[in-house]
């Protein structure tokens, strides 16, 4: 054990943790099959040269007003983007196309490179669906789109686009992790950590939301404090949600969280 483990050990501390991703691959197939079966799903689309590096990408019912993406979380350790579809739920109801990235996991490779593959991610998302985008996502998630948000890390004309950035439970300063054992596998030491902390960085002027749960823990709320503070943008803390289930409010196109996605 390292000093950090417990800290930021989520499923440890949430009841009926274990049941959680099983429902959410058997929900993400549901809404897949739906879709497909509507001509709005286009499956497994490649961005790099990896089997992970592909993406989901789906449809609305009308041509899309914009092009929302989610990046998944697990501690860039793993899940993929199978788990997560039915979150595209909210998004597509208000109009938004909805691309979902996979991409490859430490310790094959550095959490920086996963950084590089999340830029190519959304840049050919975005040559498949045109007008604003917005980006979310969870946990890593979180941290992924928030450095898509720093000044000179997407193409220009990808930048250009970006309406909204809405991290959910962000890891935005990687510092604390190097204290955690799950460093074994990320391979960070201080300078890694440091070059990708969104805290440490100056965003673009983009409209950014920040989202937490009330139940989450203390240093999940700590790291979605930090990154408010250090970015001036709003920290929404949503009552009686953990980390696992903050993410629900995806599904709802009335959240307070898919409206400030998709303003």
């Amino acid at each position: 054990m390292k000093p950090l483990d417990d800290a930021y050990a989520n499923a440890a501390h949430i009841p009926g943790a274990d049941a959680y991703p099983p429902r959410w691959a058997r929900l993400a197939a549901e809404f897949r099959e739906g879709l497909g079966s509507e001509g709005r799903a286009r499956l497994g689309l490649g961005y790099g040269n990896s089997p992970r590096q592909v993406l989901d990408l789906f449809l609305p019912e009308t041509a899309p007003k914009g092009l929302c993406v989610f990046v998944h979380g697990g501690y860039w350790l793993r899940f993929d983007n199978s788990y997560w579809s039915h979150l595209a739920a909210g998004p597509l109801a208000r109009g938004w196309a909805v691309a979902m990235p996979s991409y490859d996991l430490c310790p094959d490779v550095t959490i920086a490179q996963i950084t590089g593959q999340i830029v190519q991610a959304v840049t050919v998302a975005a040559q498949n669906v045109e007008g604003p985008i917005a980006l979310t996502g969870h946990s890593a998630g979180g941290h992924l789109v928030a450095r898509m948000a720093v000044p000179g890390v997407l193409p220009k004309g990808v930048a250009a686009r970006l309406a909204s950035v809405v991290p959910i439970s962000p890891v935005a300063d990687l510092r604390p992790l190097l204290e955690t054992s799950m460093n074994d596998q990320l391979g960070l030491d201080l300078a890694a950590a440091e070059a990708e902390s969104p805290v440490l960085m100056t965003p673009m002027d983009v409209p950014m939301n920040t989202w937490v749960g009330a139940k989450e823990r203390p240093v999940f709320l700590d790291q979605s404090k930090w990154l408010s503070e250090a970015w001036d943008a709003p920290l929404h803390i949503a009552p009686g949600m953990h980390h696992f289930d903050v993410i629900d409010a995806l599904k709802d196109p009335e959240s307070a969280m898919v409206t400030h996605i998709c303003a």
